[in-house]
């Protein structure tokens, strides 16, 4: 399988990438903690600088041209997320600090009023507990249920196992796009399809699927949508919340200040339309100017390219990975993006994650916010390594040759 198109120059594209240049204990860096959080293209620290440097000011609270600049700066980015993933309009779109608020703005300002004593919320046991938490919470809050849909051994979604699962007391379903641990793919848009029907709303968790493919919330049929910037090439802070606008429109605000309203007297306040009315305080303005400026650049990016050659490597690495004894890998999905979690015999992984921070390479040890999914396998960490378009056939190689080095060391 060849690991990139003729016409992608990989050399030129990790260029754009500054700290891929970085070296860590004298040894080159090789990033393969891209689940975790993605490295940041030049392009996107430069608009962040910019804003700082020329346009600095707060958004929607002035007249003045730094506020106006800074203004349009955050709505255009608001825009650019909106076209991202095809939203109907940009008044879909509420700018978060991440997929964690936007899930918690669901819990609370959607479904809470609307949960009553034995309702139930379904998610997978694939969900990170970002997807877990918040649900937990408001059921124990209100008396109701959580009820997990079941997983096969390959690390694939029980689909007719989560849709046994709904009844006329379901008031929502929870369900991750790409798992952070087994990198497996749902059919998000086969759920959606039995959700609809039903009349249960589906909220999808797509912090995962986006910096691997392209999302179209649209053709999805989910009626929520949330993501994470910094896993997409942008910075820290950052993300979004997508929803059917007359659902965004039914919620109660959960967070209350500045800028979520439309007047405000002792005697009481009128809300602001969504998305303001979720957008209280003062936000992550120079975050969200570096937001907009990632996607820009991915979008002008040969996408199918970056693609093919990070599945590509995905199969170099597992296919090398196959050859250690003693390997267990959790999640074997046909389905899936480029993330290998396993176990080798005798290791631990935190172990060896630490001999090969010393090698130059970042991978990720522990249960990954994922402590239920991890039971469910019947172990306590995996060591994660997670790739991005911008890795190297040659990174693969001098990390599994790393692997057997320290292995061989414990």
């Amino acid at each position: 399988m060849p690991l990139a198109k003729p016409h992608m120059d990989l050399h030129a594209l990790r260029q754009q990438f500054p700290i891929l240049a970085r070296e860590v204990h004298g040894n080159p860096l090789i990033y393969f903690d891209n689940a975790n959080t993605a490295q940041k293209p030049a392009a996107a620290i430069a608009a962040v600088d910019d804003f700082y440097r020329r346009h600095n000011a707060n958004v929607a609270r002035a007249v003045h041209t730094l506020s106006e600049e800074a203004t349009t700066l955050y709505e255009e980015a608001r825009a650019k997320v909106a076209a991202l993933i095809g939203a109907a309009s940009a008044n879909e779109v509420v700018l978060t600090t991440g997929t964690t608020l936007a899930i918690n703005l669901v819990a609370q300002g959607w479904l809470r009023p609307r949960l009553q004593p034995g309702d139930e919320i379904v998610v997978s046991h694939m969900e990170h507990h970002a997807n877990i938490v918040p649900w937990q919470l408001l059921c124990a809050e209100r008396g109701a249920h959580l009820k997990v849909a079941p997983i096969h051994d390959d690390g694939t979604l029980d689909l007719p196992g989560l849709l046994a699962l709904l009844g006329p007391r379901t008031r929502l379903v929870g369900l991750a796009h790409v798992s952070n641990v087994l990198g497996s793919i749902n059919p998000v848009a086969e759920v959606a399809r039995h959700t609809r029907a039903a009349g249960i709303p589906l909220l999808v968790d797509g912090s995962q699927a986006l910096p691997h493919f392209p999302v179209d919330v649209q053709a999805l049929g989910c009626d929520f949508y949330a993501f994470t910037g910094h896993k997409l090439f942008a910075p820290t802070g950052t993300g979004a919340l997508w929803g059917r606008y007359e659902l965004l429109d039914a919620m109660s605000p959960v967070i209350g200040g500045g800028e979520m309203i439309e007047s405000v007297s002792f005697e009481g306040t009128i809300y602001a339309a969504p998305p303001r009315r979720f957008e209280a305080g003062t936000p992550n303005i120079a975050g969200f100017v570096g937001l907009a400026a990632a996607i820009d650049w991915l979008r002008a990016q040969d996408q199918p390219a970056l693609r093919a050659h990070e599945d590509a490597l995905g199969e170099r690495l597992r296919a090398g990975l196959r050859g250690f004894p003693g390997i267990r890998f959790i999640g074997e999905a046909a389905q899936r993006v480029s993330v290998a979690s396993f176990l080798l015999e005798g290791a631990h992984a935190t172990d060896l994650a630490v001999l090969l921070d010393l090698e130059g390479i970042a991978v990720r040890s522990g249960q990954h916010c994922a402590h239920p999914l991890l039971q469910r396998y019947g172990v306590g960490a995996t060591l994660r390594a997670s790739l991005a378009f911008y890795n190297t056939a040659d990174e693969v190689d001098r990390f599994l040759a790393a692997l057997e080095k320290v292995r061989g060391m414990l």
